[in-house]
């Protein structure tokens, strides 16, 4: 298509040929699909914009329209993924100067933030509400994520093959695509995923008795299509039951995390086990914590120096 013609092109079917382009294939599909999502929403929101109309005030506006709807940092998130095709636009000539510049980010006012993780005493409340039958059921699961930090997605995929009981050990190199109609294996979040995570021994007791008739191969808990509203649902219950804080499975990986710091373990030695990229996402994600331990531990040095 000449330069011209293509300049002419609508907004939203430009976007759509560039996730087609850049984006399948080379991203996670979680990913993709959170920009087939950006795609729809340009159709509704600008449906008639082309390439060459766009602008710094018509792409502010857009924004604006989106963060009628949206917290600050969804909108942020779109403007991200929608940024990425328009300045391949740019370069190639198709928007004569970056409309992106200098962008204001917008939002609705933020729902009232759920607790994002339990102190030691919840959770001790809470592991006491388990009901950790002979057989495996959801409870099970709520364990090994509060004793692991494992992510919703590992701990579907775990099998008995990935227990290593000598070195009280859980190998974690694959997780469970759950989003789809047809569950199955899929690589790791990332390269840093892929690790051994340490289990106490009593709950590697635990599981080296639950797990000792299963199929060696097939995850230990999946045997149908799981949602994700599911066990959380559990967890509401078990979380009323203890009379503590209403957390996520996903603020159960949080929980673990922060106890861990709390603890005194290492930022290094938190990130390896939580499978992070790099410690600057545990610091990032954990940063309130380490500040408050900050701020113990200066009134540890200033006890310390007035004893000189």
């Amino acid at each position: 298509m000449p330069r011209k013609k293509k300049g002419s092109q609508l907004f939203h079917e430009y976007f759509e040929e560039w996730i087609h382009l850049y984006k399948e294939g080379a991203v996670r599909s979680v990913t993709l699909r959170k920009y087939e999502v950006a795609q729809r929403y340009l159709e509704e929101l600008v449906p008639n914009m082309k390439l060459n109309e766009l602008n710094r005030k018509s792409y502010q506006k857009m924004l604006n329209d989106y963060a009628l709807t949206h917290e600050k940092q969804t909108t942020m998130d779109f403007h991200h993924q929608v940024k990425g095709a328009i300045l391949d636009a740019v370069d190639e000539g198709l928007i004569e100067n970056n409309p992106t510049r200098k962008i204001i980010i917008k939002g609705k006012k933020p729902a009232e933030k759920k607790p994002k993780f339990l102190n030691q005493f919840e959770v001790q409340a809470l592991l006491k509400q388990l009901d950790l039958t002979d057989t495996i059921n959801w409870d099970w699961f709520i364990l090994l994520v509060t004793k692991t930090g494992l992510r919703f997605s590992e701990a579907l995929a775990v099998t008995p093959n990935d227990f290593d009981f000598s070195k009280q050990q859980v190998v974690v190199n694959k997780s469970w695509n759950y989003k789809g109609t047809q569950g199955r294996f899929q690589p790791t979040k990332n390269e840093s995923s892929i690790r051994k995570v340490q289990l106490d021994w009593q709950t590697a007791m635990q599981f080296s008795q639950l797990i000792k008739s299963l199929n060696p191969e097939k995850p230990i808990f999946v045997s149908k299509r799981v949602f994700n509203s599911t066990i959380n649902n559990r967890l509401k219950i078990l979380c009323i039951q203890a009379d503590i804080p209403i957390i996520t499975v996903h603020g159960l990986r949080h929980t673990h995390a922060s106890l861990l710091i709390f603890s005194g373990v290492s930022i290094a030695s938190v990130a390896k086990r939580l499978g992070h990229s790099s410690m600057t996402t545990t610091q990032e994600t954990y940063l309130h914590i380490i500040q408050e331990l900050e701020n113990q531990d200066n009134e540890k040095i200033m006890r310390c120096l007035a004893q000189l």
